[in-house]
């Protein structure tokens, strides 16, 4: 019994048709073979859903693409340099782990805690720093009634020269007229002499009271300037901004979230998976230490290597197409789109330059290493109606497709192939399908063995020579 029995028999068996055994003993006279006619082979043949289960029957889509100008290079998926993150520590201290390698977190969620002594020395400058802003405040607030009090007493001491000298004035005025006496001038005088003297005290004073706001309202700036800087470095250090830490917690309205805080920890920047732990719970690190990385699987691009010698094909901006390779349960329409970009610098040695291409949306097989093909859409190159090249399959040297039958998805269509240049993987159909056909591609061969009109019949010989049809 050759192959093509053996798929006849796989076909007819998926199809439901049954054989019944005819027994032919060693010692039985011949009998007569009753002739009937078999009727001709159809175009057409079953692939209800328990055929195409059995025969693992799979279909690819007709569909307009470029294949006489199709440049096809191998190459693989690799995470972008964006995609990776490193967390390392901020300050000495103790470590605990919150999160498992290759657990998937999203921003916001705590990846460790680091217990650290810095952060203390932190807390308690904080709080020396937030003193030292209270006092330069409250300093300078002072001052403004101290000014108010020094503005009164200035005032009443410029009334009260200003009365003296008035006093004067009239006294040397009767004195020049022969009423005045000495002596009661000579009082005033030094009354007026004592007020611009207190007066020129008030000035003074008013003065150094100036200069201490001026200096007040410095040491203020200094101490708020210090306290702004530590807030950033407590803010770098626990990643939580500087607003949240001065900001009260939830449940402690009378007090700041800095001052709850009791150890650093650390939260994911971004969304991704735990790639690697390079550190263990209860390790004591230094700072800058690394404790983990995480890497976004769905930043991904697309390296292949072509020859040096299709440079003058290609060009930055191609139409590419990066397609799973051919034999997996990956369908040939799976595929992703993008466009090219070649390589800065090419290898000398092996006569090669990188190819590159970001694909617009992943596909969901598309994973870092996993290799693939890119089909890149040279320019000049018109679209034409193809199906995969394993989608034909020759009865002797007639090229066979079947086609699935639009009226009726359990029935496919033996089309005697009209085919036109191939890629290597793909082929132009000229006539026979249009685009969104579906043509079988898993299966084809068995499919073809049971609608060929020259396959062989089952039997077996007998010790006279003669072909009985049957197995027994």
């Amino acid at each position: 019994m050759n192959r093509s029995h053996t798929a006849v028999c796989l076909v007819a068996a998926a199809t439901g048709a049954l054989v019944l055994p005819v027994g032919c003993g060693h010692d039985a006279a011949p009998r007569p073979v009753e002739h009937e006619e078999t009727p001709a082979p159809s175009n057409r043949v079953d692939i209800n859903p328990a055929v195409r289960r059995n025969l693992g029957i799979t279909f690819a889509t007709v569909e307009s693409r470029s294949v006489s100008r199709t440049l096809r290079v191998p190459g693989r998926f690799e995470p972008l340099p964006s995609a990776r993150r490193e967390y390392r520590t901020p300050a000495p201290g103790t470590l605990e782990l919150l999160v498992e390698q290759y657990q998937r977190v999203d921003q916001g969620d705590a990846l460790y805690r680091l217990d650290s002594p810095r952060w203390r020395e932190l807390q308690r400058e904080l709080a020396d720093a937030e003193a030292g802003v209270s006092l330069a405040r409250a300093a300078c607030e002072s001052i403004a009634p101290l000014l108010a009090a020094h503005e009164s007493h200035h005032a009443a001491l410029e009334s009260a020269a200003n009365l003296w000298g008035d006093r004067v004035a009239a006294l040397e005025l009767i004195r020049e007229a022969g009423g005045a006496r000495a002596e009661e001038l000579s009082q005033a005088r030094g009354a007026l002499a004592a007020a611009r003297a207190a007066l020129a005290e008030t000035l003074e004073k008013e003065a150094e009271l100036l200069a201490r706001r001026g200096e007040s309202a410095a040491r203020l700036g200094a101490a708020s300037s210090r306290l702004s800087f530590l807030f950033q470095t407590a803010a770098h250090l626990s990643g939580v901004s500087a607003g949240d830490l001065a900001a009260p917690p939830i449940g402690a309205p009378d007090t700041a979230r800095w001052r709850v805080i009791d150890a650093i920890e650390v939260r994911a920047h971004a969304p991704g998976v735990v790639e690697g732990l390079h550190a263990v719970s209860g390790a004591v690190l230094e700072s800058q230490a690394l404790v983990l990385s995480t890497v976004q699987p769905e930043l991904l691009r697309f390296r292949a290597r072509g020859l040096q010698s299709d440079l003058g094909l290609l060009r930055d901006g191609l139409p590419s197409l990066i397609v799973p390779a051919q034999g997996g349960s990956i369908t040939l329409q799976d595929s992703m789109r993008g466009p090219l970009w070649i390589g800065l610098t090419a290898d000398a040695d092996e006569r090669t330059i990188d190819l590159i291409v970001v694909p617009s949306s992943l596909a969901q097989w598309a994973r870092a290493g996993v290799s693939a093909h890119l089909e890149i859409t040279l320019a000049g190159g018109g679209t034409e109606l193809a199906i995969p090249l394993s989608a034909v399959v020759r009865d002797g040297t007639t090229p066979v497709i079947f086609r699935r039958d639009p009226a009726d998805p359990d029935k496919a269509i033996r089309l005697k192939a009209d085919l036109g240049v191939s890629d290597g993987r793909w082929v132009v159909v000229a006539s026979g399908v249009k685009e969104g056909d579906e043509v079988v591609l898993g299966g084809n061969f068995q499919l073809m063995l049971a609608t060929s009109g020259s396959a062989e019949k089952a039997g077996h010989f007998h010790s006279d020579g003669t072909f009985h049809e049957g197995s027994h």
